[in-house]
């Protein structure tokens, strides 16, 4: 069975990135130089489109192009592959890591301005905060301005 060969717009088109995308990817080493014909015609491989389609999806996930680069130059001295799934992982954690340190920090300032809005949908004298009414302010346990006499 013969492989399939793809011209750049076809590649492109069927990894859904820009006839330059390829080119780039291709200068930057991170899709092999492609078999070309006697008119210099650039022709590609069903496993061309499907490393553009992995580096679109680590690139989705915030990989830099470098980091993609490190990968796939792993796989000169990588023939199981498991280095390569060594690293994948790493980078994996590191990624979800921030990732749910942001989603805490996004949800920590929702429950703020959330605050907020109560606040001033309450229909407390917003005038008059902070002030003497502070003292019964059903929003004093979390507000800023509040200061407990006491202390």
């Amino acid at each position: 069975m013969a492989k399939a060969k793809y011209r750049i717009g076809m590649v492109a088109k069927k990894a859904q990135v820009s006839i330059r995308t390829v080119r780039y990817y291709e200068s930057l080493g991170l899709i092999k130089s492609p078999t070309r014909s006697d008119g210099g015609q650039r022709y590609y491989t069903d496993k061309d489109v499907l490393y553009l389609r992995r580096i679109i999806e680590l690139k989705s996930l915030d990989f830099s192009l470098e980091e993609i680069k490190k990968i796939i130059q792993m796989s000169k001295d990588d023939i199981s592959g498991n280095m390569r799934r060594s690293e994948l992982l790493h980078q994996y954690r590191n990624k979800l890591s921030y990732q749910l340190d942001l989603k805490n920090s996004i949800e920590a300032k929702i429950d703020e301005i959330s605050w907020h809005v109560r606040q001033l949908e309450s229909g407390i004298d917003f005038t008059q905060c902070p002030g003497l009414d502070c003292l019964t302010c059903p929003f004093k346990e979390s507000c800023r301005f509040y200061k407990d006499p006491e202390e």
